[in-house]
């Protein structure tokens, strides 16, 4: 095929982010062999950018340079232009994340990606991320990038083909062999040192890490839970991780990062304060914050965290739940073309909806009576204390928060009446599995029943439409199955099997949980240097294969593995999950050591790895299975199965613990029972 007669592919796709470019006038192709093949045939470069439908400069190059005719000319003449949804293919959007920080002296990537490509090879030879159109802030203009890029691939073949030389060495040493076996000298060293890694980067005004712009860091903050927990029950209480902790939590809640009135959190924030929100909602953010903010509120008994979580799970039950019982991916950042308005106020529009009563508690409780903080309006975050408010209005604190309830209501079916944010409908297993989840945890430990209803719906969803028995599948979109399954794929969804198990036992779940770790372990294990790859064996091959270990927004597929195989390994006494475990940390043993912080859900992993999870099972009446389900406090390194008496033939090392009568708990350690309680009085003296 001629080069220069191929036409705009994207309306065959199934990503809401590739059809947003359907009528751009640029030729965009998909990532497929037959794409490639053309490139290699044509020898023309190839021009891959990688983005997703919620992010805000994605949309501002698409709008400036992919739907101008002169662009789109020059990068069709030049160029084999392919687009790629970096949430169907993550597998791509790590790789040339990667090269483009080998490329650009460590610096990060992000998206828009940009990456110019051998059409020989697919290494890349240049990248960048957002380029404007016309050259501003120390940036060149898009088509002088294009420009100058044809030209080095045309004009310096040898230089060209030397840096792919370097590139493909420099990637081959990212799977390089780390202290594996016997060499890896496990020990808590690794988390003591995170511990105090967090505690410097801590803000201590504001909470979060570092300076803006200020990311969730969910795992960090995991951390200093299980740290907080680890050190109360040895008696030697943390008591800086426990401020840490709720500091964050508590000044994210107020900030403009949560949605006030909507629920929900929005990905980052922009100031050091977590006043202005970057205001897309990603599903995943929200199903990890949801878990932590349940086990916190459960932790220290905080009303206020907890009323928090449950915010947040009834907008990922109204606003992304599709009707497959799936969840959908993301909320889009703009609305009406400009980043943020759906959520944005000024006084007079306030004043609209509530009555003159109602209006003063919510403007000082929200800052309305302060200098609008966005463009000019008002982004609503918590400027006030309850009890300020009701001194100064001359009200008692119920009354207060009577208002403010009633407020928050009023505005909110207001504000639906606006233009809505853009979503996208990607349904995806490994988002998914964190937002289910956080609904099991949340359910379990809020005591909230309809929470674990709405979990297992979202993993019979799973179960019957993306696993075909022996193989996972990524993505459901547009009534299709949309992309491959990855190893995240697999691994937060065995956890989140593991937590609705605790919140309600169903039998096919658990069994399902074991199939899919044998086919994990068996598609994605590297036997000989131990941990995972992302993606499977049996995938197509791409310039490097990645094993991740350090943490990025989501935790790392190689540590939620660990652990989950951990778990599940001692609950059915598995050995080949319990060593794979450990042969995952030891592998990661090197990349934990040299920046631990970097890798909080390894460490999670390695602190069960070093001191076993304790497997708490109680075998109980059928009629009162949810009742003793919801009767536990948080306690780390311990899995809680509630089995109906009924149930018989279970698999492994839980047949073994039958029912003694209508009540029997036993607490394994070790693949070893410690004790066996018969009469549920005496079972809290334990």
């Amino acid at each position: 095929m001629m080069t220069s007669s191929l036409k705009n592919k994207l309306s065959e796709a199934t990503s809401p982010y590739l059809r947003q470019h359907q009528d751009n006038p640029v030729a965009w192709q998909t990532w497929n062999e037959q794409t490639l093949a053309l490139a290699r045939d044509s020898d023309k470069p190839i021009l891959l950018s990688i983005g997703y439908s919620a992010c805000h400069w994605c949309h501002v190059m698409a709008h400036e340079s992919f739907v101008d005719p002169e662009t789109a000319t020059l990068m069709n003449e030049l160029f084999i232009n392919i687009k790629v949804d970096r949430e169907e293919r993550p597998d791509l959007d790590k790789v040339y994340q990667l090269t483009h920080s080998l490329l650009n002296e460590g610096r990060p990537g992000g998206w828009p990606l940009t990456v110019f490509l051998s059409p020989q090879t697919q290494a890349p030879f240049f990248s960048g991320t957002y380029f404007p159109k016309e050259s501003r802030a120390g940036l060149l203009a898009f088509k002088e990038v294009c420009r100058r890029a044809e030209s080095f691939y045309s004009e310096h073949g040898d230089d060209v083909a030397e840096q792919v030389t370097a590139i493909g060495i420099a990637l081959a040493e990212f799977n390089a062999p780390g202290a594996i076996g016997a060499q890896a000298n496990l020990s808590y060293g690794a988390f003591d040192i995170a511990r105090a890694q967090l505690q410097s980067l801590f803000n201590k005004t504001h909470g979060g890490f570092g300076v803006p712009p200020k990311f969730l860091h969910t795992t960090r903050l995991s951390l200093l839970l299980r740290h907080w927990s680890a050190t109360q029950q040895q008696g030697a209480v943390d008591t800086a991780s426990k401020s840490m902790l709720l500091h964050t939590l508590h000044s994210m809640a107020a900030g403009g990062i949560f949605d006030q009135l909507g629920g929900g959190f929005y990905r980052y924030s922009i100031d050091d304060t977590w006043a202005i929100p970057h205001f897309e909602k990603m599903l995943y953010d929200n199903g990890l914050l949801l878990s932590l903010y349940s086990e916190t509120a459960i932790a220290f008994n905080d009303e206020g965290l907890r009323q928090v979580a449950l915010d947040t799970a009834l907008w990922a039950m109204q606003t992304m739940r599709s009707s497959t019982a799936g969840f959908y991916n993301a909320l889009d950042a703009d609305s009406l073309g400009r980043e943020g308005v759906y959520y944005l106020w000024t006084p007079d529009e306030v004043r609209a909806v509530l009555n003159e009563e109602v209006y003063p508690v919510f403007a000082q409780r929200y800052g309305l009576d302060k200098p609008p903080n966005f463009e000019g309006r008002w982004h609503l975050a918590v400027a006030a204390d309850i009890e300020e408010i009701a001194s100064s209005c001359s009200l008692e604190i119920n009354e207060v928060n009577a208002h403010l309830q009633q407020a928050r209501k009023q505005l909110l079916l207001s504000r639906e009446q606006r233009v809505p944010p853009a979503i996208d409908n990607k349904q995806l297993v490994s988002w998914n599995a964190l937002m289910t989840k956080g609904l099991a945890d949340a359910g379990r430990y809020l005591n909230k029943a309809e929470l674990v209803v709405v979990a297992q719906q979202s993993i019979d969803f799973i179960r019957t439409t993306l696993w075909d028995g022996k193989n996972l599948y990524g993505g459901f979109t547009q009534g299709q199955i949309s992309s491959e399954a990855y190893l995240d794929d697999y691994a937060f969804l065995i956890d989140a099997l593991l937590s609705s198990q605790q919140a309600k036992w169903r039998r096919v779940d658990l069994d399902f949980a074991i199939d899919l770790a044998n086919a994990m372990l068996e598609q994605f294990s590297d036997e000989e240097k131990g941990g995972f790859y992302f993606t499977a064996h049996q995938q197509k091959k791409l310039i490097h294969r990645s094993k991740d270990y350090a943490d990025e927004a989501i935790p790392a597929g190689n540590g939620v593995a660990a652990k989950a195989l951990m778990r599940l390994g001692y609950l059915i006494g598995e050995t080949r999950y319990i060593d794979a475990a450990k042969n995952t940390i030891k592998a990661a043993w090197a990349a934990i050591q040299s920046l631990p912080s970097a890798h909080c859900s390894l460490l999670l992993a390695l602190d069960e790895v070093l001191t076993a999870p304790e497997i708490l099972v109680l075998r109980v009446d059928d009629d009162v299975v949810d009742k003793w389900a919801h009767t536990f406090s948080y306690i780390s390194r311990q899995l809680r199965i509630v089995i109906p008496n009924s149930e018989s033939e279970l698999p492994g090392a839980l047949n073994s613990l039958t029912s003694k009568g209508s009540f029997a708990a036993y607490r394994c350690r070790h693949g070893r029972c410690e004790f066996t309680v018969t009469d549920p009085a005496e079972f809290f003296n334990y």
